[in-house]
């Protein structure tokens, strides 16, 4: 599982007092990087191979400015074109959301999907995680 602690912004809150919820979209898709490196290595948009097909966020707990969070990413499921990334945010020891994206290899050229390799299927199998 890849983990990267990030400090919440002050524009990041709201009126309530807290993370805004559209903010952990933001930061689960910046944790991906390490996920996308597997496809891209030097994340060049030009050799782009990836596209997002559905992503939701579970909110658990209140997210809170100032204090860091770590957010963790690993690969829930690997299928023949697709894969499921599952992520966590964690503040004070607690879990406050859950995310789960499905990305598809894609072919922005000819518009269709592409097969995974064997070699790209065990790169994402190393992170193979249980989304319990």
């Amino acid at each position: 599982m890849f983990k990267e602690i990030i400090q919440p912004r002050f524009n990041e809150t709201d009126a309530l007092g807290h993370i805004n919820n559209t903010v952990l979209t933001q930061w689960f898709e910046g944790a991906r990087d390490p996920i996308f490196k597997l496809f891209t290595p030097d994340l060049n948009t030009k050799q782009w191979r990836l596209i997002l097909a559905s992503i939701s966020v579970q909110f658990k707990a209140e997210l809170f400015y100032g204090l860091p969070v770590e957010l963790r990413t690993g690969v829930s499921m690997v299928g023949n074109s697709s894969f499921e990334i599952h992520q966590e945010a964690w503040q004070q020891g607690r879990c406050c959301a859950l995310g789960k994206a499905v990305l598809v290899q894609y072919d922005f050229d000819a518009k269709q999907k592409l097969l995974l390799s064997h070699e790209q299927k065990v790169s994402l199998n190393a992170h193979l995680i249980s989304a319990s």
